[in-house]
């Protein structure tokens, strides 16, 4: 009896398989239907894609339907009809809304899982690749999409998906929109970077890395890894990177920087300073050299204004001498390249910094006795005085170039100070042009 039994729950386990497995199949295949009904009649069947997009994600919650080849090949179709069709709207209305979060990344998803089944038939593995060559494009597009909504961490997911879509197509000698070698470098570049933007630093170091390996030519590159790096806290393999950059990028303000960063962190800033005056004296014609020495003591004394540690009268030697020392190497580097406009702007902003040390003294100077209101006046006299001395490079500055925000963020800083309200209001329409994406026609100041 016990045989008997255990044989009949044996059947009925087979068959409750494979009708689920049955089930499976028939909501795969009437997903399928629904699409090609849609297909033949886009604009009267709008329905059955919707019918084929609730019939397919329905199918593939079932371990039956996730096992098939075919049931993915209908997904990836399907949203692919999908992101087609909204796409095509947009180019009719650009403020048209996408339905899904990425049809396009559901799509790729798809196919790849239908291309990499084991099981997967000849054809099927060929309706994947084409398939995949329809898809990458729109990918590529939705991730840009992404990307102009700060939604980086979506876009990196797109970037990535069309990089994996081209190794694909690549491996199946199909046409890939990424074939170009500038092209894909350019992909794995923004890949990296937006993996970075999306706090994935992993995931940037892991792209970076494919163009460090071949030798790149780009400073992005080894500014993006080392700034990977240290997040990841590689301060070992970041350190690498950066003195590699550095060498290999001399002359870059980013990797710069990014050295002068480190370089205060640990202290050691007397090797900074020693290596770029053992560059100048190897090379004294070269003004962006004193330029980059002139950073390095801006840095310091706008790091020294920021301590609040340390009293004002504490900080007032250092400061002067960071100050002069900084001073210094930017006029020089002015009189090597008078047109330059970085240097002009970085001359100006540092004398306009140090306008900020009188008017804190100002700020605690009394009013209550006749002494302090003459203290007062003798300030803000001295104050007004660099503040214009400051703006003679601003106004170089901006001769050569009306369109630098950051030059004209802070003319607005200076003529405040000044009180001139009819200068404070042009530069600030100047500057609310060119935040607005235009441009400036001409310089306010002439050469």
């Amino acid at each position: 009896m016990k045989k008997i039994l255990f044989a009949l729950l044996g059947i009925l386990l087979t068959v409750g398989t494979a009708q689920a497995q049955d089930d499976a199949v028939k909501l795969s295949k009437s997903a399928g239907k629904a699409l090609a009904a849609y297909s033949q009649d886009p604009a009267g069947n709008g329905s059955k894609l919707v019918e084929a997009k609730t019939k397919i994600d329905q199918a593939l919650q079932t371990p039956e339907a996730q096992a098939l080849a075919s049931a993915w090949l209908v997904k990836g179709d399907v949203y692919s009809a999908r992101i087609q069709n909204e796409m095509a709207m947009q180019q009719v209305n650009p403020n048209a809304k996408l339905t899904g979060d990425n049809d396009a990344l559901e799509a790729f998803n798809a196919y790849r899982t239908a291309y990499e089944k084991p099981e997967a038939k000849k054809y099927e593995k060929e309706q994947a690749i084409d398939g995949i060559v329809l898809i990458q494009p729109l990918v590529i597009n939705v991730g840009v999409s992404k990307y102009n909504d700060k939604e980086f961490e979506k876009a990196f997911f797109a970037f990535r998906a069309s990089l994996e879509a081209h190794e694909i197509l690549k491996a199946s000698k199909k046409k890939s929109v990424l074939d170009d070698p500038k092209e894909y470098t350019d992909q794995v570049f923004f890949t990296a970077l937006l993996a970075s933007l999306g706090k994935r630093c992993n995931d940037a170091v892991s792209f970076y890395e494919i163009l460090y390996n071949k030798g790149t030519d780009s400073v992005g590159v080894y500014e993006g890894l080392y700034n990977c790096k240290l997040e990841l806290k590689d301060e070992a393999g970041a350190l690498k990177i950066l003195q590699e950059g550095r060498k290999k990028f001399p002359e870059e303000g980013s990797l710069l920087f990014a050295e002068i960063n480190y370089y205060i962190s640990k202290g050691r800033l007397n090797e900074l300073t020693g290596s770029l005056e053992h560059a100048i004296n190897k090379e004294p014609g070269n003004a962006s050299l004193y330029r980059a020495l002139g950073d390095v003591y801006n840095n310091l004394f706008t790091a020294l204004m920021e301590d609040s540690t340390k009293t004002r009268e504490q900080k007032a030697p250092k400061l002067k001498e960071y100050a002069d020392l900084a001073k210094a190497n930017f006029k020089t580097a002015i009189d090597k390249e008078p047109n330059n406009v970085d240097f002009n702007y970085s001359l100006g902003a540092l004398l306009y910094n140090e306008t900020n040390i009188i008017a804190q003294e100002m700020n605690a100077t009394s009013f209550t006795t006749a002494a302090g209101q003459k203290r007062y006046q003798e300030l803000k006299t001295e104050m007004l005085k660099d503040v214009d001395e400051a703006l003679k490079y601003f106004q170089k500055a901006e001769s050569l170039d009306p369109n630098d925000m950051s030059m004209l963020a802070a003319m607005i800083q200076a003529y405040g100070r000044k009180e001139d309200d009819a200068l404070y209001l042009e530069f600030k329409k100047r500057l609310d042009v060119v935040k607005k994406g235009e441009k400036n026609a001409a310089s306010y100041f002439k050469n």
